[in-house]
């Protein structure tokens, strides 16, 4: 009772027989009582009358719909919870990773297929290239490498350009 156990009851009823008396101790035990009585009793009617109130209201068939509600979902739900090993699902995962695992080791062959392809055709273009430099003179391969001189500017915008900028003029000093 209010979170008083039977020592701290016992301490308070000795409180109440020193203070009130012997003589008068048991008329305020059964004032006590009547008054815990009418508390419950209010207490009672007012949960009886909120109970009536939601009735009218429709609020219980609410409620009523909100817990069906929420049974429905509980139930599929625990299906989830009851994973066991071996079960169809971790078959079909299984299945899908060892797919996975070969389009990867797939796609690793074709890109090294391709890039000894790549390796083979640039050897070629070299050995190419070789032959059709031997039939050549030394002069024609240099010729073919040399830059060649960058093309002159007209003289009008030469003179142009060496015209001196105007000076600015000088700070004044404070």
């Amino acid at each position: 009772m209010f979170g008083m156990g039977w020592a701290e009851l016992m301490i308070v009823g000795i409180v109440a027989l020193i203070v009130v008396g012997p003589k008068e101790l048991p008329m305020l035990f059964r004032k006590i009582g009547n008054f815990v009585g009418k508390a419950r009793g209010m207490a009672r009617e007012f949960s009886r009358a909120m109970n009536d109130a939601a009735d009218q209201s429709g609020m219980k068939g609410a409620m009523d719909s909100v817990n069906s509600v929420t049974d429905a979902v509980r139930e599929p739900t625990k299906a989830w919870t009851n994973y066991t090993p071996g079960s169809q699902t971790e078959k079909l995962a299984k299945e899908k990773k060892a797919e996975a695992e070969k389009l990867r080791k797939d796609a690793a062959e074709r890109q090294a297929a391709l890039k000894e392809k790549k390796a083979a055709l640039a050897a070629d273009a070299k050995a190419d290239g070789a032959k059709a430099g031997q039939g050549k003179t030394a002069t024609a391969t240099k010729k073919q490498t040399a830059k060649k001189p960058a093309a002159k500017k007209p003289a009008a915008k030469k003179a142009a350009a060496k015209t001196p900028a105007a000076k600015k003029p000088a700070a004044k000093k404070a």
